[in-house]
């Protein structure tokens, strides 16, 4: 299980890289795997103003559809424009190609309270 230690994660399996107050949020590794292939993207949520842990879209694996929530409150941005075609990507390359919406927080301060790539692996073992 590939869990990078540059990263912050929620206890819902999605990961989120920040680069001043713009992040990037993606399902984890450990997420993919337990979905199994991943058929579907489905997010309409850009330029919608969203609370943390408020759900911004679903993925449609084979057997089953999952939720995806929102690790910050924030405005998503943008919508990963390759997953319409190539959801698979969700299954291959989750921390790059694969990534689902990237978005403004509106406190930064609030990924203090994220997990570690430490923490995360813990509680997914």
């Amino acid at each position: 299980m590939n869990v990078p230690s540059n990263l912050r994660y929620t206890k819902d399996h999605e990961w989120i890289s920040l680069e001043g107050n713009i992040a990037t949020i993606g399902i984890t590794d450990f997420a993919q795997g337990e979905l199994g292939d991943i058929v579907y993207v489905d997010i309409s949520s850009k330029g919608k103003a969203l609370a943390s842990e408020e759900v911004f879209g679903s993925v449609e694996a084979v057997k089953t559809v999952s939720d995806l929530f929102l690790p910050l409150a924030g405005t998503i941005t943008e919508i990963n424009p390759l997953l319409e075609a190539q959801p698979e990507l969700v299954n291959t390359d989750p921390y790059g190609q694969g990534w689902m919406v990237k978005m403004t927080i509106y406190n930064i301060g609030d990924a203090e309270r994220l997990l570690t790539a430490e923490n995360y692996t813990a509680l997914v073992s």
